[in-house]
């Protein structure tokens, strides 16, 4: 994974196969994903605590009949109790046609149920036994502040040892920040590492300054607050041009070896669009058309 360098002047060649997070409650988004979309899209299904998690049934069908390929979030903590997970992992593969899943720990101090972390949820067998065999797991270039740096990178190799003993297709979906050097940093980190899986980078869509500040304090990313509060021309950017800057300033070089502008190892793009499904897929159909 190579160290950035210019930007190519057309955002377009990164904007393919982009996937795209929405909340299985905002019915008009769900809706308006198979028009906007194209086929084989993926779209995560969030999980937000406090609901109950067969709420993504219905969406998550609705988008595979459309062509599309829907994600849905499991977090382990809130996860009630093994049967629940079980009857969960099955109604998705059998009645949703869900093929993979988004595995992540949830952000809850104490768990609800038996499960306190993705790997323990993986190993549970239970979206195996219902057919499901591709899932993501989550990754974080500025680390997690309940969570030190050496204990996150053990959690995460051992999840990718797990998977691949087990025959499980594995890839990352990064947290987004606001800070480019941050995640060119931590795909080093990966390299280092050895960890050669696909990985999709976490950005942020169009949003106001308030919208980007809101969700960055609840979903911890701490460190990249400074550049919305201290840098207030790349704050403007962000504003202004959307993901722009971000993706900008990850962009490798036009002949990079895995033939884009992504950064070698990146299988591309994952959009946290925050309320805007709209906004955020007008943004990128412009770029892409440009």
């Amino acid at each position: 994974m190579k160290q950035i360098s210019a930007a190519p002047h057309n955002m377009a060649p990164m904007l393919q196969a982009y996937s795209i997070e929405v909340h299985p409650g905002e019915t008009k988004a769900v809706d308006l994903a198979p028009e906007r979309l194209q086929a084989g899209t993926e779209v995560f299904l969030t999980w937000i605590p406090g609901t109950n998690p067969m709420d993504m049934l219905g969406p998550a069908a609705k988008l595979r009949r459309a062509g599309l390929l829907p994600v849905p979030h499991v977090g382990a903590r809130h996860i009630e109790s093994a049967e629940q997970l079980e009857r969960f992992a099955g109604r998705l593969g059998n009645e949703a046609g869900v093929d993979r899943v988004l595995v992540i720990g949830g952000d809850r101090a104490k768990p609800a149920g038996p499960f306190d972390s993705s790997l323990a949820v993986m190993q549970s067998g239970a979206f195996q036994k219902a057919g499901i065999h591709r899932m993501a797991v989550a990754g974080f270039p500025e680390g997690n502040p309940n969570v030190p740096d050496g204990i996150l990178d053990e959690a995460l190799q051992a999840k990718l040892g797990f998977a691949h003993d087990t025959g499980l297709q594995v890839s990352i979906v990064t947290q987004f920040c606001f800070e480019p050097a941050a995640i060119v940093n931590w795909l080093q980190r990966l390299c280092a590492l050895r960890i050669d899986v696909p990985v999709r980078i976490g950005l942020a869509g169009p949003a106001s300054l308030m919208t980007l500040a809101r969700y960055a304090v609840r979903c911890g990313i701490g460190k990249s607050l400074h550049v919305l509060a201290e840098s207030s021309s790349f704050a403007k950017l962000l504003v202004e041009k959307g993901p722009e800057p971000m993706i900008r300033g990850l962009a490798a070089p036009a002949d990079g070896e895995n033939g884009s502008a992504l950064p070698q190892g990146v299988a591309g793009l994952h959009f946290f669009v925050f309320g805007g499904f709209k906004k955020t897929v007008d943004w990128i159909d412009a770029q892409r058309a440009q």
